[in-house]
């Protein structure tokens, strides 16, 4: 849990061994300093976690009614529906979300978490429970409630609200298994930046162990238009490896891609093949096929990450409770379940 007091310039003058002043004109970027100095002190700042308050004068004490959101991405559709949660409960609050976006780098997310923590707000919601060593450090010692969202698949640093990325995986292997596709092919994201994706991956792949099948095909991709990756991907896939039964996409976007280019192409879906994605992406309703999916709960998601944030602003105390684990419920569409031709 975050601690109840906030790191000062006395921790950094003390971890560093210099003196509060110089430590001051170190990370205000003022007055000359030698370089190893410097060095000295940015490094003891993030090695503990300590980031600089830009609130001056009387305000300096006291926290700003914002809520830092930091999601990786706009364009992906996932994340506007999620801030569209939160939004709806801080709206009844003085609470105010601030967003910022990191583009699944880490390194931008340590960025915009230290700008963002030097302003002081009075929590923030985060995507994923990857960070870097230094953005653990400023979350954990923020003095804020913390809120990672999307993913429960690991431990929190304060509380957290999400799926089990893993078990949705598994869950979809049962139900291809179930349906009798054994010659499957996997599309998605390259998943080092991904890691929601990886977990699903890993516990699909673990299901289809376990019945003794392995991913027959897999390719991925990053950037672009996911419409068109998912059409080029699944024409590549199928032209590489014919006889695959099913393919599984990480998301309903490529998904969404390759069940067209399949219905253009002629291919009786899901006869000769099935299909699934994830997200349950309201969207591809409009699709001549509803395309099999799993709902990762995100406007849920975004409701109860801002009510802990609410009600710890408001002084409650952190509560075992505010781990929360949402079970996706499995959409079988008109592309996974087999049907007479």
């Amino acid at each position: 849990m975050p601690p109840k007091r906030t790191l000062t310039l006395r921790d950094v003058s003390e971890a560093s061994g210099v003196s509060e002043m110089t430590v001051s004109r170190v990370l205000r970027n003022r007055g000359d300093v030698s370089v190893d100095t410097r060095e000295k002190v940015q490094a003891a700042a993030k090695r503990l976690g300590y980031v600089p308050n830009k609130i001056a004068g009387a305000l300096a004490s006291q926290r700003v009614n914002l809520v830092a959101v930091i999601i990786p991405s706009l364009s992906n559709m996932v994340f506007p529906e999620v801030l569209t949660g939160i939004s709806d409960v801080l709206d009844d609050t003085p609470l105010q979300p601030v967003v910022g976006v990191t583009n699944y780098r880490p390194e931008k997310e340590e960025s915009v978490l230290y700008e963002m923590l030097s302003w002081r707000p009075s929590g923030v919601i985060i995507a994923g429970l990857e960070h870097t060593e230094a953005s653990k450090a400023m979350m954990r010692n923020a003095g804020i409630p913390i809120v990672e969202i999307m993913d429960v698949d690991g431990e929190p640093i304060d509380a957290m609200v999400g799926i089990s990325h893993r078990r949705a995986g598994r869950k979809m292997a049962q139900a291809i298994i179930k349906q009798g596709y054994k010659r499957i092919g996997f599309m998605g994201t390259k998943m080092p930046l991904d890691h929601r994706a990886r977990k699903r991956f890993e516990g699909f792949t673990e299901a289809l162990a376990k019945e003794g099948l392995e991913v027959a095909d897999q390719e991925f991709y990053s950037g672009g238009s996911a419409l068109r990756k998912g059409r080029e991907m699944t024409e590549a896939m199928l032209k590489r490896t014919p006889d695959l039964d099913f393919l599984y996409y990480s998301n309903d976007m490529i998904g969404a891609g390759g069940l067209l280019y399949c219905l253009d192409q002629g291919i009786k879906v899901p006869q000769t093949i099935g299909l699934a994605g994830f997200n349950g992406v309201e969207l591809l309703e409009g699709l001549p096929r509803m395309l099999a999916s799993m709902g990762s709960e995100r406007n849920e998601i975004g409701r109860l990450a801002a009510q802990i944030i609410a009600r710890r602003a408001a002084g409650a105390e952190a509560s075992p409770d505010d781990s929360i684990e949402l079970s996706p419920k499995l959409q079988f569409g008109d592309t996974l379940k087999r049907r007479n031709s």
